[in-house]
């Protein structure tokens, strides 16, 4: 599928799920992540979305967040944040998203007051310098037009000594450019890891539900651009990452 496909299908989908999730079974929207040493206990409730909550857990917990202010820019449908909300402790939680969709899903689901959702785009965020002690980004910035700018905005509204936590992928000729950007705006880098290997087997495990999901809400005509959009096994984007040609990484990066 082409980019500029994914692109107009991503956001038939917005609308799309936006119409028929009544019971808000799509809470999550990102590939994944497993690790048989780093298991997370779930409640009953967020087993079913085990996989894409242990992507947000590995980034998010990987600093302590306890009391901290969040800004997660490309918050979705609010899964994962309501996730580190709930599980990690932080003072309070932000999430952002240019697609209005899903910001008023956001602001009807997630109730409570230690929550703010705002439509904003993440290359002009609408917030002050220096506001929060932790950025983070999962499985957002890969559509960016211009990630150079977001980088600029992550850094004017970080603290000094804040964390941006970010995840997701890349072409695998796209590191090194995706490397440079970083290293532009400043910050230190404390981390740096492929976890396409955790992707892959995520994706594998999450097939069968993610299949079920798949043929409950999308038309049949559509749900072969569904199990692509979802990785699913055997789909053009699940073979680019397990042959590489996708590459997954995690950065941590520290504004000095």
């Amino acid at each position: 599928m082409s980019d500029k496909l994914k692109n107009i299908f991503f956001k038939i989908w917005y609308w799309y799920i936006s119409t028929v999730d009544k019971n808000a079974d799509v809470i999550f929207m990102n590939y994944g992540y497993f690790d048989k040493m780093q298991e997370v206990v779930l409640d009953e409730l967020d087993e079913k979305n085990r996989y894409s909550i242990q992507l947000y857990h590995q980034i998010a917990a990987s600093r302590n967040i306890v009391e901290k202010e969040i800004l997660e820019v490309g918050c979705g449908r609010g899964g994962g944040l309501a996730y580190v909300n709930n599980n990690l402790s932080p003072k309070c939680v932000t999430g952002v998203d240019l697609n209005h969709k899903a910001i008023e899903f956001c602001k009807k689901h997630y109730t409570n007051s230690s929550f703010s959702f705002f439509k904003a785009n993440a290359q002009d965020l609408p917030f002050n310098d220096n506001s929060f002690d932790v950025v983070l980004n999962v499985e957002s910035s890969h559509r960016y037009p211009q990630v150079d700018l977001f980088l600029k905005e992550v850094c004017r509204v970080l603290k000094p000594n804040g964390y941006l936590l970010f995840t997701d992928f890349r072409l695998k000729t796209e590191i090194e450019e995706l490397d440079l950007q970083f290293e532009k705006i400043g910050m230190q880098l404390e981390d740096k890891q492929d976890i396409t290997e955790n992707v892959v087997e995520a994706l594998t495990l999450a097939t069968p539900s993610r299949e079920k999901l798949i043929v409950k809400l999308v038309p049949k005509i559509l749900q072969n651009l569904g199990r692509n959009f979802a990785a699913t096994v055997g789909s053009p984007t699940y073979n680019k990452f397990s042959t590489r040609k996708y590459i997954y990484m995690n950065y941590i990066l520290r504004k000095q």
